[in-house]
C-alpha cells in the first residue's frame, strides 16, 4: 500500500486591501508565482490545475519573482528574509538571507540572475543588495524615509535600478555595486510600482496620486507624464509589453488598461465587476503581461485573488481562475453526479468553493453565504450540500446550479459539525447539544448536561455525538433519543466518522490517537491507529469500509486498513500548518485541505 501526490489545486494570491500585490511569470510565459499565507505556489498559465508548492518560509510569504534565467525563484517573507530556490527540480532552497527587519515588499533581480534587490518596511533600513548565490552585500538601497514599495532593476548594461516609496519619492541607482545617484518627486501620493522596460529604454512609475510617469532608462530624468484623469482609483500594478512598447495597469476603479508608450495614451480597457456599480472585492490590485507568449494574454489580479485573463486583441475577459485565499476548513465530496465526483470546500472567511474533481478548477457558490469560519460541510445523496459557520446559521447549496439556496437557519450556538441523517434530515451540534433541521425548519433539539458535544458523524441508522469528556453518545436520529453510551476515552474526541457501510465509528482524538468501534458490540475493535502526534482533524473511509484516511494537526495524512491495524501508508507536511480536512473521493483517490489553503489530491495504491 502507497500513497503518492497526484496534483495540487493552488489557492489564490494573498491580497490587502490599499496595497499592491505581486505576481510574476517566468520568461517562457508558462507558469505564475505568487505568494499565499507561508507558501509560494508556481502555477501554470494554461492549466491552472498543475502547480508547485514551496514551503520554506516560516512566516506569511509576501512576493516571488523567477529569475531572468528561468531557473530559480527569490522570494520574501513578512519578517524580512529572502529565499533563493530551484524552480526547475525538487525546489531546494539555494539560499536564505535576513535583509531588513521587517515585511519585503518586492524583489528584483538583474539581468545575468546573479544580483537581487528587496526592498520593504524594515526598522534600520528599507533594503538592501545581494547576490544571490552568496548573499554578500553588492550595494545599498538608502535614499528614502518611509517602506518602499517597488523595485525594477534595468536588465541591461550599464545596470540601473529604481526604488518607489511611501515617502512619494522614486531614488536612481548606478550599479554594480549599486549606489544612490538621484532622488526624484513626481508623485503627490505613495509609490506603488515602477518597471524598466525589457529593452532598458524606459522606467514607469504608478501610485495613489493616480498618475502614471516615464522615465529616461539610462539617465532616469523625467520623460513624460501621461494619463492624467483616466485612472479615477489608485494604480496599484503596471508591466511592460515585451517589445518594451505598451505597458498594462492595474487599478482601485475596476479597471486594467493597456497604454501606448510613446503616445501616452490608453489603447484599450477592460471594467471588472457590475457596470456602473462600485466593488471593492473588484479592485485590481496586480498585474503582469507574461513575455515569452504570443497570444497577447495579460493576467489581472483582484482584491478577492481572482485571476483574470485577459487578451490584447479582444474586450471580453478570456477566463477568471478562483481559489480560497484563506484558510480550508472543511471539505465534503458529492457523488450525486454518475460522471464524477464534485468537490466542495469551505474556508474561515466563510467562502465556499464547487471543484470540478476532473478539471481541478473552481467556482465559488452564488448567493448569500456565511459571513464566517465555515465549521463544516455535507453531501446528501440527492445533490444538496449543508454547510455551517461561526455565522451560528445553516445554509444549503444546490450542486447543479452552485448557488446558495433557501434561507439561512439560526442555530443555538456555534455549530461544532454537521452531519445527513435519513429522510431528509439534518444534525447540527452546537456546544450546548444537537438540533436537527428539514428543509429549513428546526425538527427536534436535544442537550447535553453532562458534556459539551465536540463532533458529530451518522449513519443510515445511528447518529453519534462525541463530548469533551472523552465519552460518545448514540442517538437514534429521528427521534434523538439515547441509545447507547461509549467510553470515556483516554482523551478528548476532535472528530468521528461512520464508515459508509455503517459496520464501524472511527474517533480521532486531540492525543493523535484513533480508536475504531464495532458498531454491533461498540467495543474498541482497532487501538493501532496511533501515528499523528497531534490532534487528529478529520477521518474518511473509502466505499468498502475497508480503508480510512485521516489527517492531524501534526501535517501528516495517513491510510489505515481494517484488516491489518498496524500497516498504514502517510505523507508528513502534506499541509503547512496542519491539515483541516480529508475525503476519499473515489476508489484510489483521497484530497486534503489545510492551513495552506491548498486542495490536494492524493494516489492510494495497492488496497487489495
Amino acid at each position: 500500500m502507497s500513497i503518492e501526490p497526484e496534483s495540487i489545486w493552488a489557492p489564490a494570491p494573498s491580497t490587502t486591501r490599499g496595497q499592491p500585490t505581486s505576481i510574476s511569470t517566468d520568461p517562457k510565459g508558462e507558469r505564475l508565482a505568487y505568494a499565499n499565507n507561508k507558501s509560494i505556489f508556481l502555477r501554470s498559465i494554461d492549466n491552472p490545475a498543475v502547480s508547485t508548492q514551496y514551503s520554506g518560509h516560516t512566516t506569511a510569504t509576501t512576493v516571488a519573482r523567477f529569475s531572468p534565467s528561468g531557473y530559480y525563484v527569490a522570494s520574501g517573507d513578512v519578517s524580512g528574509t529572502v529565499h533563493v530556490w530551484d524552480c526547475v527540480g525538487e525546489g531546494a532552497t539555494k539560499g536564505e538571507y535576513h535583509i531588513i527587519g521587517g515585511r519585503i515588499n518586492d524583489l528584483a533581480w538583474d539581468g545575468d540572475s546573479a544580483r537581487i534587490i528587496a526592498v520593504g518596511d524594515g526598522k534600520e533600513k528599507y533594503g538592501h543588495c545581494i547576490t544571490a548565490d552568496s548573499g554578500n552585500s553588492v550595494g545599498e538601497i538608502s535614499g528614502h524615509s518611509s517602506q518602499i514599495n517597488s523595485v525594477s532593476i534595468r536588465q541591461q548594461r550599464p545596470l540601473r535600478a529604481m526604488t518607489g516609496s511611501d515617502d512619494t519619492s522614486l531614488v536612481f541607482y548606478h550599479g554594480a555595486p549599486f549606489k544612490f545617484n538621484t532622488s526624484i518627486r513626481k508623485h503627490q501620493r505613495f509609490i506603488y510600482g515602477v518597471a524598466f522596460s525589457p529593452d532598458g529604454s524606459a522606467i514607469v512609475s504608478v501610485g495613489a496620486d493616480k498618475q502614471i510617469f516615464l522615465y529616461d532608462g539610462k539617465t532616469g530624468e523625467p520623460k513624460a507624464d501621461i494619463g492624467v484623469g483616466e485612472h479615477k482609483g489608485s494604480i496599484f500594478g503596471v508591466s511592460w509589453s515585451k517589445d518594451s512598447k505598451k505597458f498594462v495597469t492595474s487599478s482601485a476603479d475596476q479597471t486594467v488598461k493597456i497604454w501606448d508608450a510613446e503616445a501616452g495614451k490608453a489603447i484599450a480597457t477592460w471594467r471588472m465587476g457590475e457596470e456602473g456599480k462600485v466593488s471593492i472585492p473588484d479592485h485590481q490590485v496586480g498585474v503582469v503581461w507574461p513575455h515569452g507568449r504570443l497570444d497577447g494574454l495579460i493576467i489581472s489580479l483582484n482584491l478577492h485573488g481572482d485571476l483574470t485573463y485577459l487578451s490584447e486583441s479582444s474586450r471580453s475577459l478570456q477566463r477568471v481562475v478562483h481559489a480560497h485565499q484563506k484558510n480550508i476548513t472543511a471539505v465534503a465530496a458529492s457523488h450525486a453526479r454518475a460522471s464524477a465526483p464534485t468537490l466542495f470546500t469551505g474556508s474561515s472567511d466563510g467562502r465556499i468553493c464547487n471543484w470540478d474533481f476532473s478539471a481541478g478548477t473552481a467556482d465559488f457558490i452564488d448567493g448569500e453565504g456565511h459571513t464566517n469560519y465555515v465549521s463544516g460541510l455535507t453531501a446528501t445523496r440527492e445533490g444538496r450540500i449543508y454547510s455551517v459557520g461561526w455565522d451560528d446559521s445553516l445554509r444549503s447549496l444546490d450542486a447543479s446550479a452552485s448557488a446558495f439556496v433557501g434561507s439561512a437557519a439560526n442555530t443555538d450556538g456555534q455549530p461544532k459539525g454537521i452531519a445527513e441523517l435519513p429522510k431528509g434530515l439534518i444534525a447540527v451540534t452546537t456546544h450546548k447539544g444537537v438540533q436537527t433541521f428539514k428543509d429549513g425548519e428546526k425538527q427536534k433539539e436535544v442537550q447535553f448536561t453532562s458534556m459539551s458535544p465536540t463532533a458529530i458523524a451518522a449513519s443510515e441508522e445511528l447518529l453519534a455525538v462525541a463530548g469533551d469528556d472523552g465519552s460518545i453518545i448514540i442517538l437514534i436520529p429521528t427521534s434523538l433519543e439515547t441509545k447507547e453510551k461509549v467510553g470515556p476515552l483516554g482523551s478528548n474526541i476532535s472528530t468521528l466518522s461512520f464508515s459508509r457501510t455503517g459496520e464501524y465509528l472511527a474517533a480521532g482524538c486531540t492525543n493523535g490517537k484513533i480508536s475504531v468501534f464495532s458498531t454491533s458490540t461498540w467495543e474498541i475493535g482497532i487501538s493501532r491507529w496511533s501515528s499523528h502526534t497531534a490532534r487528529v482533524t478529520s477521518i474518511d473511509w473509502n466505499k468498502e469500509g475497508t480503508h480510512a484516511v485521516s489527517g492531524g494537526l501534526d501535517t501528516n495524512i495517513f491510510v489505515w486498513s481494517v484488516q491489518k491495524p498496524g500497516m498504514r501508508v502517510g505523507k508528513s507536511n502534506a499541509h503547512k500548518d496542519g491539515v483541516n480536512g480529508v475525503a476519499w473521493v473515489n476508489g484510489d483517490k483521497v484530497v486534503s485541505v489545510g492551513g495552506d489553503a491548498a486542495v490536494k489530491v492524493w494516489r492510494v495504491e495497492g488496497l487489495s
